[in-house]
């Protein structure tokens, strides 16, 4: 089997996430403010909606798993549902960014509709995307390599959409609140998001088969994964540091239009035009940025210290940033713009590791029960990842309703503090969830090393 693979397919799978990560961001960073400040519905409203929404998404996820693990292509498993679902996952993306003039029932419904549609196209082609990391390669430390081009280009894909979203809606609408601008903007995103998902089918390939080449037994696969004490640890791990993220990413854009003054706009040219950078770009392009460096040292970190060191120490430290970040007034701009990088590169750390942790725990599951299902071990690991972004998410809307937010008014001293408060402390608490999880995971790169070598010895003796 040949484990080792090219820069160009590597970053062909990077293309995948780069293409989820931008309407993912955007999700996460403008959608509350889309649904309150643009959309007019109230914060506990949209909190609700999440909540619910996300709950289902979040169970869809395995659904998609179970399907995908049992597909048989001549493309292979999972590399297919990257050309299908391309199209419907830009087309639903606009659509939810598109703004029908309903009364306020037929806003809540049309909300509900279009974001539950967003949240199950994006299982359907996110799951199976990856699940391909589990098998493009069985070697442990191509994988953590892989899982970081994934997340740099991820995260790159993030900057991107967090440097142009604003200035594309002042474009082509000339304010944040603008219809129009929110809508023409997204067409862009799923115009390129369409582009990135079918480089990443063509540039990939599977590799790793199951030792028992056997009709899977759904109900054998659930138990295993009932079994797989480190899947379940991760899950904790990973719910933690989805919720320390998405709390963040929620509430920056409020905390610099009504706690930051955030008037001031920087001017930059693209293409002949002219596009206008608001300090609120500025802040979420630093952090992506930031991600971006974490990612790229926490491959170097984790082969020398090991994973579950490297996942302790990012967490730790970003949880111990988060509070001193609370103590900084609207007027300590630099300050709040270093943390954000200091608290970004720590966060960016996680994401290579967790899921070349959830491929290492499928690996442990083979071993250990004597069968492989991929899917659903990365469809598990994803509704997990949501089911951390639902809490984050759905918190954030109804963290700003008890603190009494109104939007496109001047907020009270209390609201304001309560949305500093999500910037900090409330994600540092999140953070120590994280940290105290991963304690306990129990594969170390030893304990890894023979399961691998096991493993690859079944597969020579079958082949």
């Amino acid at each position: 089997m040949q484990d080792k693979i090219s820069w160009k397919e590597k970053a062909g799978y990077g293309l995948g996430d780069a293409a989820s990560s931008m309407f993912w961001k955007i999700f996460s960073m403008y959608l509350m403010f889309f649904y309150t400040d643009v959309f007019g519905l109230a914060p506990a409203v949209v909190g609700t909606m999440f909540l619910i929404t996300r709950i289902w998404d979040s169970c869809f996820d395995p659904i998609v798993g179970i399907i995908a693990d049992r597909t048989r292509t001549k493309w292979g498993k999972f590399r297919p549902y990257l050309f299908w679902v391309a199209i419907p996952f830009a087309v639903i993306g606009v659509l939810t960014f598109y703004t029908p003039d309903f009364d306020e029932k037929g806003k809540i419904i049309y909300a509900y509709i279009t974001y539950s549609l967003m949240m199950m196209v994006y299982s359907l082609i996110n799951v199976p995307y990856a699940s391909l990391l589990g098998v493009m390669s069985s070697d442990r430390k191509e994988r953590t390599t892989l899982s970081s081009y994934r997340m740099v280009f991820a995260f790159g894909g993030s900057l991107l959409a967090l440097w142009l979203i604003e200035p594309l809606v002042l474009y082509f609408g000339g304010n944040l609140n603008s219809k129009e601008g929110w809508f023409y903007t997204i067409v862009v995103f799923g115009i390129i998001t369409t582009a990135f998902f079918w480089a990443c089918f063509w540039l990939t390939n599977e590799r790793v088969k199951p030792i028992v080449d056997e009709e899977s037994n759904l109900k054998e696969d659930l138990k295993d994964l009932w079994k797989n004490k480190p899947w379940w640890i991760l899950l904790g791990a990973g719910v933690g540091a989805l919720i320390f993220n998405s709390i963040r990413d929620g509430a920056a854009v409020y905390y610099f239009k009504y706690y930051v003054s955030s008037a001031a706009n920087y001017s930059f040219n693209l293409f002949g035009e002219n596009f206008a950078m608001t300090p609120t770009s500025i802040y979420l392009v630093l952090g992506q940025a930031a991600n971006i460096i974490g990612v790229i040292i926490a491959t170097p970190i984790a082969n020398r210290i090991g994973k579950k060191k490297t996942f302790f120490g990012a967490m730790a430290m970003a949880a111990i940033l988060s509070v001193i970040f609370y103590f900084f007034g609207k007027e300590d701009v630099l300050l709040i713009m270093l943390f954000q990088v200091l608290i970004s590169i720590c966060a960016g750390c996680i994401f290579p590791l967790i899921w070349s942790m959830y491929a290492d725990s499928a690996d442990y599951s083979e071993w250990k029960q004597g069968r492989r299902a991929t899917g659903l071990v990365f469809s598990a690991s994803s509704m997990s990842q949501k089911l951390g972004w639902t809490i984050g998410g759905a918190g954030t809307g109804w963290l700003l309703g008890y603190y009494g937010f109104q939007a496109n008014v001047e907020q009270s001293a209390v609201t304001q503090n309560g949305i500093t408060m999500m910037l900090s402390l409330l994600p540092a608490i999140a953070a120590v969830v994280s940290v105290v999880f991963i304690l306990f995971y129990p594969l170390t790169e030893e304990k890894l090393q023979t399961i691998e070598q096991d493993l690859e010895n079944k597969r020579n003796l079958t082949n």
